[in-house]
């Protein structure tokens, strides 16, 4: 084909796009000086898009649940066994896998440093940090120093002032009951779910009566069904756990009342099995004391003596 002949079809093909471009405006001007042309105009592209996709084009309004789904960002976490180590200066370390917990060679601390406590966790396990001014804090397994050295001061974590000591660190579970008491005898039972705390600050969870001090917060087994009070005038008392109110945070009631001194432990346990305690020494003997009724009493009181042969130390286990 001759370049003549190229340029004529060219001028023909934009001839006609132009004349289809001039069409096009004259309906669009039309629709914008015209309303009724434009209705009919979007009538007409509306009963195609029905003919063309029937229903499926509406969009669906329904009522939501009300409820968010929370993200589990544990499932993100590889999870590992890890040894926890706490010394008595508040040092704290994870050790991989689960070591044996009587290891010395393992568990070695800073001159004048010793053991507080040591357990096995996992890397996805969140882990309650217990202090004696009533507040609990939570500390994620995967982010504790690793188990080289001596491992890192716990307060580098979390808000917990120098002169406050720890009572206590454990696994904790959102679905645990727990049992929290005071040195001064009072007490209530609390949730996993209610105990945790993810800021540095943590939260307050008992609160104290001048002079008292968080003694103890336990676990309470599903099967349990009963608390033991020890005071430190060696006097024993057993009532039932349903007479504890559940709470998220409060003083509580009165666990066991005192002339003098104030509680030295707190147990729960199920009524039927009686009331065992360690013998001592490298015998590895337990004692079991089966009949509880001369120490039980409703909630309050002051108990009786402990039985013959209870633990000097006036703990229920070592």
């Amino acid at each position: 084909m001759r370049l003549r002949s190229l340029r004529r079809l060219e001028e023909f093909e934009i001839g006609k796009e132009r004349a289809a471009l001039v069409k096009e405006r004259a309906q669009l001007q039309k629709l914008l000086d015209q309303p009724r042309e434009r209705w009919k105009k979007l009538k007409k592209d509306l009963a195609a898009v029905r003919e063309k996709f029937g229903d499926e084009r509406r969009t669906r309004i329904e009522e939501g649940s009300g409820s968010r789904a929370e993200i589990d960002w544990s499932a993100m976490i590889e999870k590992e066994p890890i040894t926890v180590i706490l010394s008595q200066r508040g040092w704290i370390r994870a050790l991989r896998g689960h070591v044996a917990l009587d290891d010395k060679e393992t568990l070695k601390f800073r001159e004048g440093d010793a053991l507080q406590l040591a357990f096995h966790a996992q890397t996805t396990d969140r882990l309650l940090l217990v202090a004696e001014n009533g507040r609990v804090y939570t500390l994620g397994g995967d982010k504790l120093p690793g188990g080289r050295g001596f491992g890192e001061p716990v307060r580098l974590s979390i808000d917990l002032p120098g002169e406050v000591e720890i009572a206590g660190l454990f696994v904790v579970r959102p679905e645990m009951k727990l049992l929290v008491a005071s040195s001064d005898g009072r007490g209530f039972v609390t949730s996993g779910e209610a105990v945790l705390a993810e800021t540095r600050k943590g939260k307050q969870l008992l609160n104290l009566r001048e002079g008292a001090k968080l003694s103890a917060l336990k676990p309470v087994p599903p099967e349990a069904d009963a608390v033991a009070v020890l005071g430190e005038n060696r006097r024993l008392l057993l009532f039932m756990l349903s007479e504890l109110p559940e709470m998220g945070r409060g003083a509580g009631v009165q666990l066991q009342r005192y002339r003098d001194g104030g509680l030295a432990d707190v147990t729960v346990l199920r009524l039927a099995d009686g009331l065992s305690w360690s013998m001592g020494g490298d015998s590895g003997r337990t004692r079991t004391e089966a009949d509880l009724t001369p120490w039980r009493a409703i909630r309050g009181a002051s108990g009786r003596m402990a039985p013959n042969g209870f633990p000097r130390s006036n703990r229920f286990s070592s």
